[in-house]
């Protein structure tokens, strides 16, 4: 029987996996070339990482081993990450190549400054290689710039050579690099832009995340060959939470299909309660290389100041792919692009990726903020094991921010004019009501509908459902759009009442009184309790 895997490359007869033969088509045809006489393309597979782009470009490279026209190479650049001098990286990529194919490795004595160039552009001519050569370099962009500069220039000259030579016979042309396929993350794409690339970089290959029909298909699979029912819903909420990202599928597959007795789990159905668990412990309670590394990546500056600020978005921030800071966090896999009327904007990569850096966030910062509320305090006002009284509970974390905000926020990260970030305060607020609610065994669940700075908060305590939604005040005019953007979340999730907490440097008596005055929407019939919770402290 098949298992999900996550590490490393797919074996197809091991592993449960999406066929992507449109894209695997699609690969084939830009190495063969469309009229093959004419040659194949030049170009690039790129992508965020863990999105299977080694998978589909090896899947290439057997279905054209069956070509008996061509040599097909693949080589993996990965070790040549340390090698510092250009010259060496493009020496021992020919010296690979050669012993491959069983040729004489290049005199490297003949390598003279002025020329070494010309003599790796020479090793692909028709006097070197016997038959035209299609070439697969995986890991490109680890090497230094020095050398994929080099690297693209004598590709140029040599693809601008074999686009004089069409009329040629394949094997008659003077260069023999019939396709070349550089796989990498997005900054790869860099290299053919410089100095206007004659090889057209818009052929080339984006690998996007697995469809929610291919995430069906490798569950589907799953069921018939374990006996046990996949409940549609469950794998609707696992492909929700992580909008199919390929490596976050196959380790959340893993988690969710593989036990110590597999044989007893066939009576029974895979839930979306136990996707719910899956998805849990994936953020907290094991180690993962996929998270381990977006967190690294993170929390480095100026990435981290770029996540903050996501969390905390009022406004759609346009997308960038030249912005350094957004191709970073893009090609690790922490944000994306999405598509409005105006154009492109950031947004997480997904849900998941969103909560595991805010549980991470909130950990680092508060995890060891001490007792939310002094001992004796008498709680009959905000909680009981049956109910809560959000208001009171705010009142209580209000009473706490004033008490604990000069030491409580002495590390949390700071705007230039060094005020605190506004999403600090929702990363504190959601790590005091888990802390205050534990002893109940209360559930705070966040959630983030638009994968950006809106954020709201699910509690579950004593068998019944509570929603806060999180807002910063900023003119009477959002304060009224927000009552009704909370009303309709109120009505999403089945409530006849929620919360809407504004963060707010500072508010008088006066104005507190008067917005916050319950409301009810006509249309919803939802009442929204505003409150306001006061930062600045005296």
């Amino acid at each position: 029987m098949r298992h999900f895997f996550s590490y490393g490359m797919l074996n197809v007869n091991q592993h449960y996996y999406a066929p992507r033969a449109e894209l695997i088509e699609q690969g084939i045809a830009h190495l063969r070339g469309e009229v093959p006489e004419e040659g194949g393309r030049y170009f690039t597979v790129w992508g965020p990482r863990q999105r299977g782009k080694s998978w589909i470009m090896e899947q290439v490279r057997r279905r054209l081993l069956d070509d008996a026209r061509f040599d097909v190479l693949a080589l993996d650049l990965d070790d040549l990450e340390i090698v510092t001098s250009p010259k060496d990286v493009l020496y021992m990529i020919l010296t690979e190549i050669a012993d491959r194919l069983h040729l004489a490795r290049p005199n490297r004595e003949q390598w003279t400054p002025t020329e070494f160039l010309s003599q790796f552009r020479s090793f692909f001519s028709n006097q070197v290689l016997s038959k035209p050569l299609i070439l697969i370099l995986d890991e490109f962009d680890v090497l230094s710039p020095e050398a994929i500069a080099l690297i693209a220039r004598a590709f140029r000259k040599i693809y601008m050579t074999r686009q004089r030579e069409t009329e040629l016979p394949l094997d008659q042309k003077t260069f023999l690099l019939h396709g070349v396929a550089m796989i990498g993350i997005h900054s790869v794409l860099g290299l053919d832009n410089r100095k206007g690339s004659p090889f057209n970089v818009q052929n080339n290959i984006h690998i996007p995340n697995l469809t929610h029909e291919e995430v069906m298909g490798m569950f589907q699979w799953y069921q018939q060959e374990s006996g046990r029912v996949v409940e549609s819903e469950s794998i609707d909420r696992l492909y929700h939470e992580t909008q199919g990202q390929p490596g976050l599928i196959g380790w959340l597959g893993e988690l969710l299909t593989q036990s110590p007795t597999p044989e007893a789990e066939k009576d029974f159905s895979l839930t979306i309660n136990q996707v719910e668990r899956a998805l849990y412990t994936a953020a907290r309670g094991l180690p993962n290389n996929t998270v381990m590394n977006l967190i690294q990546k993170a929390q480095e500056e100026p990435y981290q100041q770029m996540v903050i600020e996501l969390f905390q978005a009022s406004e759609l921030q346009e997308f960038e792919f030249h912005n350094p800071v957004h191709q970073y966090l893009y090609t690790h896999g922490i944000i994306d692009r999405a598509s409005s009327k105006s154009g492109d904007y950031v947004k997480f990569a997904n849900p998941f990726v969103q909560k595991t850096l805010f549980q991470y966030f909130s950990g680092i910062w508060f995890g060891a903020a001490g007792s939310v509320v002094p001992p004796f305090t008498d709680l009959s006002d905000s909680a009981t094991p049956e109910s809560l009284q959000l208001r009171g509970v705010l009142r209580h974390y209000e009473t706490y921010l004033h008490a604990n905000s000069e030491w409580l926020f002495k590390a949390v990260p700071r705007r230039r004019d060094h005020r605190i970030y506004e999403a600090v305060f929702h990363f504190n607020l959601y790590h005091y009501l888990t802390r205050f609610l534990q002893d109940f065994k209360s559930q705070v669940v966040p959630e983030f509908p638009t994968g950006n700075g809106k954020i709201d908060l699910v509690i579950r305590h004593g068998g019944t459902l509570y929603g806060l939604e999180l807002k910063t005040f900023s003119t009477v005019r959002a304060y009224q759009e927000a009552l009704q953007q909370a009303a309709r979340y109120g009505q999403q999730l089945g409530l006849d009442c929620i919360t809407l907490v504004f963060f707010i440097e500072s508010v008088d008596a006066e104005n507190r009184e008067k917005y916050q005055t319950s409301w009810t929407d006509e249309t919803t019939g939802v009442r929204v309790d505003p409150v306001f919770v006061e930062t600045r402290h005296d």
